[in-house]
């Protein structure tokens, strides 16, 4: 390429006043440029790695979009459920909470993993979920507790996760077309409509996840609130033996119920109602869980079985299961409860309790029998979020009393668990 550059000698700063001087010459300059980069060169510096991390990942939801993102965590191609929690901390409890068994969870607070994770915050042995969606993830840590990074940590347990991605679009378009199913994948291989292809053959409805995330065999459970961090520490009185069903059951409600004066003993989801009974407890716990309550009759039995033999108390998936062995009937959700700043209307103490959900699914108040009280309102959508048959001893709730890391207000009804406890046995 040759480049002709022709301008005139410019004048002078002298000559400013003087009549400007005719040019009779002009300066050229010829350029000439030629590359010697081979065809090997060329691609070569394509493929230079750049100083910054570019987008490498992509989830493609079942209604045909497609989402380009960057992977931390684990590489691969995983399917799951995507929901939105609008919970502003607590990430760490959200990552090992059973209930997410099936689920990408997308994180509505667009800043996560500044605080790191330590382990003193898990609620289960490991991550249940299929993968953590993030608006953006923390370049550094600052937090006292911390001992390892969120990206370290997802990749430690097969974990993927992304981020760079619009997630309050994908809330908004959640929240208009309810949950929706998506793979999440690292691999280029993978064509667009190979994946939107796998969205659609896969649901969530139906599957018994609860089976998967359950112990094994029973154990016993001893640990307590550390006091650092108990909020609720009055005399608790005499200790009641109760046996708890882990249908997905998390760390902190054990140690609610060790802090309030239990002798626990956990039991896997499928443990019999009459080895339950041989036990002799007080009172019998059924846990969180997550997935579809239909598709655990077994468990639905196993709650009818015990109904009015001993005081029940149920949360999230055990109110569920309560619903469906008291005659009612569950429906799924649009997109769900999943948060830690859900208003609940207390319709037994007239109040109104900040509360911490994560739930798909609801039980159709209209279709319960008579005699069973609805005890509690979510303000946000009027669905059930709690019941009591005082007949039979049952009371139970939709959301988490646990609640860790917070709020706390509903932490009195495992108070309210130890006074039914007690009357029955006074009664006995």
């Amino acid at each position: 390429m040759e480049l002709a550059l022709k301008n005139p000698i410019a004048p002078t700063t002298r000559s400013f006043l003087k009549p400007k001087p005719k040019v009779k010459s002009l300066r050229v300059f010829n350029l000439k440029c030629i590359s010697s980069l081979s065809s090997a060169d060329v691609a070569a510096a394509a493929v230079v790695e750049r100083p910054w991390k570019t987008s490498d990942a992509r989830l493609v939801l079942e209604d045909g979009s497609v989402w380009r993102a960057k992977s931390f965590g684990a590489r691969g191609t995983q399917v799951g459920e995507v929901v939105f929690n609008t919970s502003l901390t607590g990430y760490q409890e959200i990552l090992t909470d059973p209930s997410y068994a099936g689920q990408f969870v997308l994180m509505t607070n667009p800043h996560i993993g500044n605080t790191g994770v330590n382990f003193d915050d898990e609620e289960s042995r490991q991550c249940f979920l299929a993968g953590l969606v993030i608006r953006s993830l923390s370049i550094s840590t600052s937090n006292w507790r911390c001992t390892k990074e969120l990206g370290d940590y997802l990749l430690e347990r097969n974990i993927m996760g992304i981020y760079d991605v619009d997630t309050r679009a994908i809330t908004r378009r959640l929240r208009q077309d309810g949950s929706l199913v998506g793979v999440l994948t690292t691999e280029e291989s993978k064509t667009d409509e190979e994946l939107l292809k796998m969205s659609r053959s896969w649901d969530i409805v139906g599957i018994d996840l609860i089976s998967g995330v359950s112990c094994t065999a029973p154990y016993e459970w001893a640990d307590k609130t550390d006091p650092e961090w108990d909020f609720n520490c009055e005399g608790r009185g005499k200790i009641y033996h109760v046996i708890a069903y882990d249908f997905g059951i998390k760390n902190n409600i054990l140690r609610r119920l060790a802090s309030y004066g239990c002798k626990i003993t956990v039991v896997p989801s499928n443990w019999p109602a009459s080895e339950t009974l041989k036990m002799k407890p007080d009172g019998v716990l059924f846990s969180n869980g997550p997935g579809d309550p239909s598709a655990v009759p077994y468990a639905v039995e196993t709650v009818k079985e015990l109904l009015g033999k001993v005081p029940v108390f149920g949360i999230c998936m055990g109110h569920q299961l309560l619903g469906q062995a008291l005659g009612g009937r569950t429906f799924k959700m649009k997109f769900g409860h999943h948060g830690g700043n859900h208003p609940v209307r207390n319709l037994l103490a007239n109040r109104v309790e900040i509360s911490a959900q994560n739930h798909n699914y609801a039980v159709d108040p209209a279709s319960l029998p008579e005699g069973v009280e609805v005890t509690h309102v979510n303000l946000n959508d009027g669905s059930c979020a709690g019941l009591a048959f005082p007949a039979l001893n049952v009371m139970s709730l939709q959301y988490h009393p646990e609640a860790s890391p917070g709020p706390h207000d509903s932490d009195s009804v495992f108070g309210e668990f130890m006074e039914l406890m007690k009357k029955v046995k006074q009664k006995a």
